[in-house]
């Protein structure tokens, strides 16, 4: 018990998304339609970040039961939506996964990856899915301008 509480408070900060809402696009004949989904996670390690993600859910049978593969596809826009504690910025690990969550039963996860541009004073939010076998190249950014010093 005390090693398993150990792994949880060890683990790395993950941000968790809240699902904003979604639209159809794709008639299903049984279970849920395939769906855009938006959702919204502040970053975990600077406050005042907030991340909105679009993704493609299948539907169907699979879709409902948990176990369809979502396409490699989304979309992030992060935005400041609060004071950033800029002093604690230099400090931060870059590059840094913010955000992971399944695409597939097993294989496949959509990620964001922060990186901490300093020359430029911005936060840049990559996404991007990955698989074990072989990942997909698409991906999208987001960039958010840190005030000067």
């Amino acid at each position: 018990m005390r090693t398993l509480l150990a792994a949880l408070l060890l683990m790395p900060s993950l941000a968790f998304a809240e699902e904003i809402g979604s639209v159809g696009y794709r008639f299903q004949w049984l279970g849920p339609n395939d769906k855009i989904a938006i959702e919204a996670f502040d970053d975990p390690d600077v406050a005042g970040v907030t991340c909105y993600i679009a993704r493609a859910r299948t539907g169907g049978i699979k879709g409902a039961f948990g176990v369809a593969e979502d396409p490699a596809q989304a979309s992030i826009s992060c935005r400041q939506v609060g004071p950033i504690d800029q002093a604690s910025l230099d400090k931060l690990r870059s590059p840094h996964e913010v955000f992971s969550e399944r695409a597939s039963l097993i294989f496949k996860t959509t990620q964001v990856v922060r990186f901490w541009d300093p020359k430029r004073r911005a936060l840049v939010y990559l996404t991007y899915t990955d698989r074990v076998i072989e990942g997909s190249p698409q991906n999208s950014i987001s960039v958010v301008p840190v005030g000067l010093k």
